[in-house]
């Protein structure tokens, strides 16, 4: 058989070729997957690469920052206030405590206008039995009895002098009564003063820390005097409310009562009006 001339050279570089494609397309094969991959899912490395540095810095985060931990109201407060502005506020809120219960106590129509004395006293004096009137009148503890002691003690002097004697004997008691009750509205009064101290002093010292800082200081580093100007200030406001209002209904009350005994004791006096003043 004769061969054709070139035929055989031809088909050894036709599978020279062949066996050179084969090589490169199993070389790239490796590549070509890897781009498939990336093309399928293009956002993955990136957010891996993201998610990295967000995962490092929230634990650097978590590491530097301390857990804030909850407490209550009042331990704010007492820490707020410090050593010397949490009691000096206690103090004042115990006295005014104690003078308010005092004063509702002794302000009371039972106290100062009881019905039993005037009853007795009035039937003594339609008896006549006058010096029995007046020895009642001294051994009763109450407003009206000593109003009525007063101008009974003066009865013999005419009836002015008893009238005289009794308005002396009213206003003298009408005193003590308000006198017991302004240390309410001394309270009212200074209480908001104590605060706004407080609130100077919590002020300064937060001025103060900032002056004294290189840098820029944290706001923790600032809560204690700001916490301080704040928290005062409203204990202050909350002491001189109540001070200023049960002031205000006891004033208003000790006013009617002793309208109501002025007018009482002239009633039970009146009777002694025909007795001329002795020169």
């Amino acid at each position: 058989m004769v061969g054709v001339p070139g035929f055989g050279q031809k088909i050894c570089s036709q599978r020279s070729f062949f066996v050179f494609c084969l090589v490169i397309l199993v070389s790239l094969w490796p590549v070509q997957g890897l781009q498939r991959s990336i093309m399928a899912h293009p956002d993955e490395e990136p957010a891996a690469e993201e998610a990295a540095p967000a995962e490092a810095a929230a634990s650097d985060d978590a590491g530097a920052a301390p857990q804030v931990t909850s407490r209550s109201f009042l331990s704010y407060v007492a820490r707020a206030c410090g050593f010397f502005w949490g009691p000096m506020f206690l103090l004042i809120s115990f006295v005014l405590v104690a003078l308010i219960m005092m004063n509702m106590l002794q302000v009371r129509r039972d106290v100062l206008l009881p019905a039993e004395f005037v009853e007795e006293f009035e039937q003594k004096l339609n008896a006549k039995d006058f010096q029995g009137a007046y020895e009642f009148a001294r051994g009763d503890d109450s407003f009206v009895a000593r109003v009525l002691a007063a101008g009974m003690s003066r009865l013999s002097r005419g009836y002015a002098e008893s009238v005289e004697g009794m308005q002396e004997a009213g206003e003298d008691e009408n005193m003590a009564l308000e006198h017991r009750l302004s240390y309410l509205a001394l309270i009212g009064s200074i209480a908001p003063m104590m605060g706004l101290m407080g609130t100077v002093q919590g002020m300064i010292s937060s001025f103060d820390k900032i002056a004294m800082s290189a840098v820029s200081p944290k706001p923790s580093e600032l809560a204690d005097g700001i916490s301080t100007a704040l928290v005062t200030t409203l204990i202050g406001l909350m002491l001189a409310v109540p001070a200023m209002v049960f002031h205000s209904i006891l004033k208003n009350r000790i006013q009617r009562l002793v309208l109501e005994i002025g007018m009482v004791s002239e009633g039970l006096m009146g009777r002694f009006a025909a007795i001329p003043k002795q020169k």
